[in-house]
């Protein structure tokens, strides 16, 4: 009779539970509609800037890259390239109608097409704009493969001409891929490996940084070249998914940002060869709460220089060097399009770093404002522009009040 009992109450307690499952509200925070009123927010070290609303209704927008005219171009992940005309100026206007010119997809699929934008150092002289670009490869079994490619195009009074295929990876599965260019006039793109042993195999091009000149071929001083078994291309590997790139422009020191699974998101300092741990080791969880590994790293592996525990989902990333924001000089920004896995949390992360890329001290901006932030980028003007993604695909501009 007892058993009855027990079995009985044990019945009760999973409906119960599941009731009360059914009962939870969804988890995480309303939409939030930007304002075309510019706010106010105060920060730490500097105080009273101003944020104002440029456009919006850039579906799934993941790059900015400035022309030298104060024009700003923003690629929507998968789609179209857009103009934003007088980015810097008083009257900022959405162009209505994308570039014409850039490559399509016969068949679009999630992941494919356009992702990231940086324009040639000599950009005023030869008019080259660099983009990172997921062509479909075969399918395999229901999953559509891409293959990673480094493209570029003139830009031409509004348009882009003289499209052209400078690398192209095997098949496989990665997302956003960033691009920048070194002070040395290589370009730098990322590629993910977020599930799989590909980001730890060196015949491949998933889960690593490569490096290429600006005509597509290999660098003679990469740090693999001439080992046949090894991808010449590579740069470092061990990577999970990395969706934040940029340089160091006074040091030439290149940084990647990468996703953990579940925390253990991190900001690194590329050195030719490096091994980033993945999936071998991670400060992060699965996201069953499990560990990944029992240390976060191991001998022979390359420390990250910020981690984040959670998650704040890193994206766009920079130093900032201008001159509106004196106080954070120096500073790198990093976006984030959530916290801790609740949506509409996201936020821009300001790292105070010591001569060393040391971390000393860390702030969250526009957290009130509730939005995805997918880029960020430094204007010729001095000011930030930040891009988000989600319900407003937003520009924004932060300038000191």
């Amino acid at each position: 009779m007892r058993t009855f009992h027990s079995a009985f109450a044990l019945l009760l307690v999973i409906a119960a539970g599941q009731v009360m499952a059914a009962e939870q509200p969804p988890i995480g925070i309303d939409a939030f509609v930007l304002e075309e009123t510019p706010y106010v927010f105060d920060t730490a070290e500097q105080h009273e800037i101003e944020v104002t609303l440029l456009a919006r209704g850039l579906p799934r927008a993941f790059s900015l890259a400035f022309l030298p005219d104060g024009d700003l171009l923003v690629s929507e992940r998968g789609g179209n390239l857009r103009v934003i005309h007088d980015a810097t100026g008083p009257a900022a206007m959405l162009d209505p109608n994308p570039v014409p010119g850039m490559p399509t997809l016969a068949e679009p699929y999630r992941n494919g097409g356009l992702n990231d934008l940086a324009l040639h150092p000599d950009f005023a002289s030869n008019h080259w704009l660099y983009f990172s670009y997921n062509r479909a490869g075969p399918k395999d079994g229901d999953r559509q493969t891409s293959i990673p490619a480094l493209m570029r195009g003139r830009w031409d009074n509004g348009r882009v001409t003289d499209v052209e295929e400078l690398f192209t990876g095997e098949p496989g599965g990665t997302s956003g891929m960033r691009i920048a260019f070194a002070n040395d006039g290589s370009i730098y793109m990322t590629t993910g490996a977020p599930f799989g042993p590909q980001a730890q195999q060196l015949d491949n091009v998933f889960g690593k940084v490569l490096r290429f000149n600006d005509d597509g071929s290999i660098p003679g001083d990469n740090p693999f070249l001439g080992r046949d078994d090894v991808h010449p291309a590579i740069y470092t590997y061990g990577h999970r998914d990395q969706l934040g790139l940029t340089v160091h422009k006074a040091s030439g020191t290149v940084f990647a940002a990468e996703h953990g699974p579940n925390g253990g998101d991190e900001v690194n300092l590329l050195v030719p060869g490096g091994n980033y741990g993945w999936p071998a080791t991670s400060y992060g969880r699965n996201y069953d709460g499990s560990r990944i590994s029992d240390l976060p790293v191991e001998r022979g592996m390359e420390q990250p220089q910020v981690v984040w525990i959670p998650s704040i989902g890193p994206s766009g990333i920079m130093f900032y060097d201008g001159e509106a924001f004196p106080a954070w000089k120096g500073n790198l920004f990093v976006g984030s399009v959530r916290y801790g896995q609740i949506n509409r949390t996201g936020s821009l992360e300001r790292v105070v770093l010591n001569e060393n890329f040391e971390e000393l001290r860390r702030e969250k901006l526009l957290g009130d404002l509730h939005q995805r932030i997918r880029d960020v980028k430094q204007g010729p003007d001095g000011n930030l522009y930040v891009l988000t993604d989600g319900d407003e695909f937003a520009v924004l501009r932060i300038a000191p009040r």
